[in-house]
């Protein structure tokens, strides 16, 4: 996730959608005062910086009704007042509301049968190709972005959620409203290499793993309209 200062806009990193290309992208045009979470692996030119600090873990415990109490108080103690895929409803808490109502929020969604591949492959490849395609629907793998941002009753935080099938298109007015310069390209690939079939998604799966997704995604297809 990135904090901006000078462009006064707040990035969310959801799961398979770009987000490490875009964080990238963005740290390049960030100042040495803003905030910017660490990339694992490390991705260059990308550079980490104002992420640690202690922060007040009780408003974010309230707007969460409690869930998740294990998680920020790790985060406390480990001083990780910033993290890669922190949610909205935490960096609203951590930021505190003058900022966040000021800066300008957005992140990145994509269609979730085609999320889910992408899931699938980059998994795969980790566990060192030893993973099936219905071995991961039985273990429930999937990777949900609406909590990162919704709040606890799935209203939505953010000021824009960019689509992942119109990035650059989706991303060029978001760029032009910070008057962030950006010629069409984000300059690098990350994470892309996992993928073994390129398939189109619609070619891959069989109908029963096709009703999985549409289930384990439901809130996510009913919010923003995707379709099989």
């Amino acid at each position: 996730m990135i904090i901006s200062h000078k462009y006064k806009f707040i990035f969310i990193k959801t799961t398979k959608t770009a987000g490490t290309s875009i964080e990238v992208f963005l740290s390049q045009h960030c100042e040495p005062t803003d905030v910017v979470t660490p990339i694992y692996p490390h991705v260059e030119p990308h550079v980490g910086r104002n992420f640690a600090g202690y922060f007040n873990p009780l408003p974010e415990i309230l707007a969460l009704r409690g869930c998740g109490v294990g998680h920020s108080i790790e985060d406390l103690v480990k001083r990780r007042r910033y993290c890669n895929h922190l949610p909205a409803i935490k960096v609203r808490s951590r930021v505190g509301l003058p900022v966040w109502d000021k800066y300008f929020k957005f992140c990145v969604e994509r269609n979730p049968w085609d999320k889910t591949l992408s899931d699938y492959y980059m998994r795969k490849w980790r566990r060192g190709g030893a993973l099936s395609l219905d071995e991961y629907f039985d273990r429930q793998l999937f990777c949900l972005n609406y909590p990162m941002y919704t709040d606890s009753r799935n209203n939505i935080l953010v000021d824009r959620i960019v689509r992942y099938e119109n990035l650059i298109d989706d991303l060029s007015q978001v760029f032009d409203h910070l008057e962030i310069p950006f010629n069409g390209s984000l300059g690098v690939k990350a994470k892309s290499e996992y993928r073994e079939d390129r398939r189109p998604y619609r070619e891959i799966y069989t109908d029963e793993q096709r009703i999985k997704v549409e289930k384990a995604f439901e809130v996510e297809i009913r919010m923003h309209g995707y379709q099989f």
